[in-house]
């Protein structure tokens, strides 16, 4: 029925002028109430019927889209529209499709859910978008079909989308006319498509499908390819694919205009306002004179130049280059505008529904009163994203004044707690058993606690602990800890029992200072057959000593995230003196470092380099126990070696352990991005280590002087799961002599590389 012109049946045509409406009645309703219905209708009661009035009605209902069929009667002052609402939305599945993830997110994208009106239009443009979307990923003469079924009782139909997704579009040949210059292997370095190479089935190798969303980009990308190397005036044509559809390979073509390469001939710095020394300014700039002209470098002086006028409250400063060109050389001119200086007005924080704002606040380089500067803003983030309390972390600007600016804190939060209960096997420790209950946000204070239990035939451990990282919100931290411990080794059983106490400082932004104390004792015992005397000479006769120990420590970290960071520096060192009263008598030192760096921007991939390098030492003060010593073997040393089973051995004692004085590991690892809507990344490994003892001579012992050195390479998956950050490690250790501890499989959770 046509909503412009709604003809009126005769019976109230001929009693417009003399009936009264007295009641309204809607029938057939039910997604709109009565109140919202009137409002609609807009007919006043107790008045003469008004034809214009309810034509105007029924206008008004139909364009609510809500209905198929509108209709009216009128009998002794009851006026009743009638409707026939359009079908329901029930449920909606799609077949032929991605995974579940991916499924879902193309349901968002078709705007179709549970609820929304049947409608023929939008199930034809949902099936448009849905072969635009499969074009867009290379994939042609997609045939989308969509059925409904009716659900019983209802006026609701089911959906359900069949995909029949078309064949991909592989380039087989990329043709760049006027190339002469620059390889092909820089201009496909930055193209989204590529020629397929002749292992293109192999992963690292192009595999030459089309990717149309990207098609006109490539073109720019290729320019910008031949401005890293100094091409300056190099023109690209946009691309020309040419595909045959009968076995659905094309070729690829451009037309390239290379034009001149250009040296840096000078640089110069043009300040709109004297802010800051032009020529410190200079002497950081990338682009140096003699030198081919470089965009990336271009780009990061840019970047810089911002930086440094921005970190001193000119947070709207704008960099200008110019490049004045003279036969194959050019001079780099950069114009900067500083505008006004600008302070911080407020700092509003959403998104905590749990963390308490000062916690945020505490992490946040910039306060009310301050001047603007964006390295700390941006280190502000990062402090951020480093608790492991948030999912996503932003800071934006909102300008108040001409002179004053608030900054705008926006937070997701993520979970910090777990409950976990778990039972494992392994091939040294049997059956195992753990339970803990961790929070690393206590209560929204930032404090973290936790009680833990582990237990295997080889291993109890129960630890209870606390840290406050913000003393009254201060730069001191406190933790306290007491614990108890019974680790069979593999030639005897040490039992364990003590607490810890540390207090901490924070120095600057990175760098932290701790202060420990601890006081615990040992109780070794069930000595493997055979080796009592052996061990009773190492540990001097006490089997029960008592450790009162001191350590400090240094510990420095600039990464972007809590668990898998792409890019910065962890290093911590510590020195501990065992000595303060207690039997054990020795100084331990220790440091680690690892190096964290996103290979993006190089390679085009989601690949993060990692580097790890540990080391310590152990000076004897009359008394050190094997157990205080260093053993090797483990997922935080050599992986595919049984955790701590490398250690020094008495010559013709091989088997019996005496523990190093001296270790030396590093690693090196790759880690890819595989899935990144699942937070998942597989990572390719290289282990080496040695450990030794200086003191060869343990009479009546003696130990070789060389060290024990091992290595290992594997693969491991890594996942940000519900339950916590997971790393499943598949070793292989290298050449392993007679009589080692190998390990298949290791599993990490909750820590760091």
């Amino acid at each position: 029925m046509n909503a412009q012109s709604v003809p009126l049946p005769p019976k109230i045509q001929k009693n417009l002028s003399k009936e009264v409406v007295k009641k309204i009645q809607y029938d057939g309703i039910i997604y709109i109430s009565d109140i919202v219905a009137n409002e609609i209708a807009s007919i006043p009661l107790g008045t003469p019927l008004d034809y214009r009035l309810l034509d105007q009605a029924i206008n008004n209902f139909y364009n609510q889209g809500y209905f198929e069929d509108i209709w009216v009667t009128f009998e002794n002052g009851i006026l009743v529209f009638h409707f026939k609402e359009k079908p329901r939305i029930g449920k909606v599945e799609i077949k032929g499709y991605g995974n579940d993830s991916e499924r879902t997110t193309l349901l968002e994208q078709l705007g179709l859910k549970r609820g929304d009106m049947f409608d023929h239009i939008k199930l034809d443009r949902a099936k448009q978008t849905i072969k635009a979307i499969l074009e867009q990923k290379g994939y042609y003469g997609t045939v989308v079909e969509i059925s409904t079924t009716p659900i019983a009782n209802s006026t609701a139909q089911n959906l359900l989308i069949n995909i029949n997704q078309g064949n991909e579009i592989i380039i087989t040949k990329a043709v760049y006319e006027g190339r002469k210059e620059l390889p092909i292997k820089d201009i496909e370095e930055l193209s989204a498509n590529k020629e397929k190479d002749f292992l293109g089935w192999m992963w690292g190798f192009n595999d030459g499908k089309l990717h149309l969303n990207e098609l006109e980009f490539d073109s720019f990308r290729i320019q910008d390819a031949y401005m890293r190397k100094g091409f300056l005036d190099a023109q690209v044509s946009p691309a020309f694919l040419s595909v045959n559809f009968n076995d659905y390979n094309a070729r690829l073509f451009y037309k390239i205009s290379e034009g001149n390469r250009y040296k840096i001939s000078g640089t110069q710095i043009v300040l709109e306002t004297p802010v800051v020394d032009e020529d410190l300014l200079k002497s950081k700039l990338k682009i140096k004179e003699g030198e081919y002209f470089d965009v990336q470098n271009l780009r990061a002086d840019m970047d810089m130049l911002k930086t440094q006028v921005s970190d001193i409250g000119y947070p709207f400063a704008n960099v200008n280059p110019d490049l004045d060109k003279q036969d194959d050389e050019v001079k780099v001119i950069y114009y900067v505008s500083v505008g006004k200086k600008v302070y911080i007005n407020d700092v509003i924080i959403s998104g905590n529904t749990r963390t308490e704002d000062r916690v945020i606040r505490r992490e946040i380089l910039l306060a009310p009163g301050d001047l603007y500067n964006l390295t700390d803003m941006r280190n502000s983030e990062n402090n951020l994203r480093r608790l492991g309390f948030f999912e996503s972390v932003r800071i934006d600007t909102k300008r108040i004044s001409e002179d004053s600016m608030d900054l705008i804190v926006s937070v997701v939060e993520t979970r910090t707690g777990d409950l976990s209960f778990g039972l494992g096997y392994g091939s040294y420790d049997g059956l195992t058993v753990n339970a803990s209950v961790r929070e690393r946000n206590l209560f929204g204070t930032g404090n973290s606690g936790q009680i833990y239990m582990d237990l295997s035939k080889k291993r109890q451990l129960y630890n209870i602990g606390i840290t406050n990282p913000r003393i009254f919100d201060s730069q001191y931290s406190l933790s306290l800890e007491v614990f108890r411990s019974s680790l069979v080794d593999w030639q005897y059983t040490e039992n364990n029992t003590g607490f810890g106490i540390s207090v901490g400082k924070l120095l600057t932004n990175y760098l932290r200072f701790g202060l420990s104390y601890n006081l615990s004792r040992s109780d070794i015992r069930d000595f493997e057959s055979g080796l009592q005397g052996a061990y009773g000479i190492l540990f001097k006769g006490n089997f029960q000593p008592w450790k009162s120990s001191i350590t400090s420590s240094l510990s420095f970290d600039n990464t972007d995230d809590y668990y898998f960071p792409k890019n910065g520096i962890i290093a911590s060192t510590s020195l501990e003196y065992a000595g303060i009263g207690g039997d054990e008598k020795y100084t331990k030192l220790y440091a680690k470092v690892a190096f964290y760096h996103h290979l993006k921007s190089w390679l085009g991939l989601d690949l993060i380099g990692r580097y790890k390098v540990q080391g310590g030492y152990v000076i004897d003060e009359g008394y050190t126990p094997t157990t205080a010593l260093f053993s090797m073997g483990g997922v935080s040393t050599v992986r595919g070696y049984q955790s701590g089973s490398l250690s020094p051995s008495p010559i013709g004692f091989d088997g019996f352990s005496v523990g190093g004085n001296y270790l030396f590991t590093n690693s090196v690892e790759l880690s890819y991005g595989i899935f990144e809507a699942l937070k998942m990344r597989l990572s390719a490994f290289y282990d080496f280590g040695l450990i030794g003892n200086h003191n060869r001579f343990i009479p009546p012992f003696v130990l070789s002087k060389d060290p024990v050195m091992r290595q290992s390479a594997g693969l491991a998956i890594e996942w940000v799961s519900p339950i916590g950050p997971l790393v499943l490690i598949f070793p292989w250790a290298i050449n392993p002599q007679p009589g080692d501890k190998t390990s298949k499989f290791e599993f990490n959770m909750g820590t760091r590389f």
